[in-house]
């Protein structure tokens, strides 16, 4: 019953402070370039006025662009009862392999990419094959630096992973980590469609990739779709912060108590918007990158978590 209450309640938690951490995002981003910009809340104003909606389905579509939003929804809902966020001990913890989180992850893009491909949009199809394009790079580059901490915890298991590394104190942040860390931040801003590599503020045809897969979305699916990606940012912001900087997440080591869960989830939620200043910070000191150069960028992140690997190894052995 333990475990059930907790994941319940991480569960609940993701789903509240998603939105919230893309209107900090955004408000961080308009405070930069000098603007008023939208209120932290706009996030969950937009997903109310999208439940609104009514539905709106092309002649065009099948069933594979009907169910797409459900399950791109339920494969990131599945990640977040899996994945330690606040807690290591949960009722599917035992599940949470990275591999499994990795499909998971590439469930939910071959559905949208497939839904962008229904519709018929030629907009729709563009974004569907920039999207393959850049994830047929970025899954590669985003499992190389989990595999590097799955050898040094001993386990492919996330919680196991996150236990490990927090039992570990601060000396096991060693060079391998630091670059492996860096490698899978920069994973990170692609899989969260953030500049340099996508721009999630417009729908100019010639940038977008993202947003030109949702185009032809409306109503309660759009919804659905709009809260899955928030969730999607910040279990990629859990698995950057719990991996790397665990200390504060509740284990059967600190306990359960009231204190110790508040403390874990005041810690997460500082962690998270610390790694959105950054994004922030970055998305307005750079400029959106060509579609051609991404390659190149996730290349660079590819290579720097193999060497991140060869280090761990070689200094391990």
């Amino acid at each position: 019953m333990l475990a059930v209450g907790l994941t319940i309640f991480q569960m609940l938690f993701v789903l509240a402070f998603a939105p919230l951490l893309s209107g900090i995002i955004n408000k961080i981003k308009a405070y930069f370039q000098s603007r008023r910009g939208p209120s932290v809340l706009q996030p969950y104003r937009d997903i109310s006025k999208y439940l609104q909606k009514e539905t709106v389905l092309s002649e065009h579509t099948s069933w594979i662009f009907r169910i797409t939003p459900y399950v791109y929804f339920v494969a990131i809902l599945v990640v977040t009862l899996t994945l330690p966020i606040l807690t290591t001990f949960g009722v599917l913890s035992f599940t949470g392999d990275l591999f499994m989180v990795i499909y998971l992850f590439a469930l939910a893009r071959f559905f949208l990419a497939l839904a962008g491909l229904d519709a018929g949009s030629a907009f729709g199809g563009m974004a569907s094959s920039r999207e393959m394009a850049v994830s047929a790079i970025a899954e590669p580059a985003l499992m190389l630096p989990l595999f590097t901490m799955a050898i040094a915890a001993g386990t492919s298991n996330l919680s196991g992973m996150v236990e490990q590394m927090a039992h570990g104190g601060w000396p096991a942040l060693t060079p391998a980590h630091l670059m492996t860390f860096v490698a899978l931040f920069v994973v990170g801003i692609a899989e969260t469609g953030r500049i340099p590599v996508d721009n999630p503020d417009t729908h100019l045809e010639l940038t977008m990739i993202h947003e030109g897969m949702l185009l032809e979305y409306s109503g309660k699916q759009l919804a659905l779709l709009t809260l899955g990606v928030h969730i999607k940012q910040l279990l990629i912001f859990a698995l950057l912060a719990n991996i790397f900087f665990p200390w504060g997440i509740a284990s059967p080591a600190t306990g359960f108590q009231v204190p110790t869960l508040l403390s874990a989830t005041l810690a997460f939620a500082a962690k998270a918007i610390g790694l959105g200043v950054v994004m922030a910070v970055i998305e307005t000191s750079m400029a959106k990158m060509r579609l051609f150069k991404v390659p190149d960028l996730l290349m660079g992140s590819f290579l720097l978590g193999l060497l991140g690997l060869i280090s761990h190894v070689l200094l391990r052995g």
